[in-house]
């Protein structure tokens, strides 16, 4: 039996097992995909198995998407673009870092049929997903892309990798058309994001990566103030669809069925 898993720290919210064992037997596959709550130090056992062959695959999330490039043989060029993996598999002998994040947030943002283009984008949050986001804004045609972090040297380096980026101090509002939530605070019960929502008017699109809780704090105050809401579910399945292709060679449905799935 092939084995999958995802990891992460925290890794409890993450639908990733229901909805691949869900495409493993709607495909007759012979396999499992499992959770698992790591820390850093465990990295290095991990990849081991997967060299052995003992894992066939594996899904990496917050906060290791950076930390796992010094294992890897090769990184696709939309890993090595973003710095960021979340998609390991072996090829040709060699540990290949794929990057699914880039393409799926396109997906997702296209599946709710928002236009990007020329638009000013406000993103909370730096590190995880946001040089994949940063990557398909830009491909989007965003006029502007700008960047608030708790930490703001951590925003201030990915001007390293990205030009023509703006970098604000957090709890600072500018005007935008687009806000991202691409932090974990709206995991927790309290939401901790600095932000007023009724200075910055009505209309706007507030996306929250997060599928889990379906709608995050931050979500249910922008709505409260008259604006569009999005959660990061189709981003979150099309980055596994493209995942489970690569390793099992089979494209699975994107359904109704797929997507309710989630809800449950």
């Amino acid at each position: 039996m092939k084995k999958y898993l995802v990891i992460g720290n925290p890794i409890e919210h993450s639908l990733s097992p229901k909805l691949h064992n869900y495409w493993i037997k709607k495909n007759n596959i012979n396999a499992n995909y499992i959770k698992k709550n790591i820390n850093e130090d465990d990295i290095k056992s991990i990849i081991s198995e997967v060299k052995d062959g003992k894992i066939n695959g594996v899904n990496v999330t917050v906060p290791f998407k950076k930390k796992v490039i010094p294992f890897m043989d090769k990184l696709s060029p939309e890993a090595n673009d973003s710095q960021s993996v979340n998609t390991i598999y072996i090829q040709n002998g060699k540990l290949i870092g794929h990057n699914t994040d880039i393409s799926g947030f396109e997906l997702g943002i296209k599946y709710c049929k928002y236009d990007i283009s020329n638009k000013v984008v406000f993103i909370l949050g730096a590190g995880g997903v946001v040089p994949s986001i940063i990557l398909a804004l830009k491909k989007m045609g965003a006029a502007k892309i700008i960047i608030s972090n708790r930490t703001k040297n951590k925003a201030e380096d990915l001007k390293n990798f990205f030009d023509k980026i703006e970098i604000v101090d957090w709890g600072y509002t500018p005007n935008f058309d687009m806000i991202i939530n691409a932090t974990s605070i709206g995991l927790k019960n309290e939401d901790g994001i600095k932000l007023d929502f009724s200075s910055v008017g009505f209309n706007k699109f507030f996306y929250d990566v997060i599928y889990n809780p379906k709608e995050t704090i931050f979500l249910k105050r922008a709505k409260l103030f008259g604006n569009k809401t999005e959660n990061g579910k189709m981003m979150f399945i099309y980055q596994a669809h493209q995942a489970f292709t690569i390793w099992n060679k089979l494209m699975p449905d994107i359904d109704d069925e797929t997507i309710n799935l989630l809800d449950q």
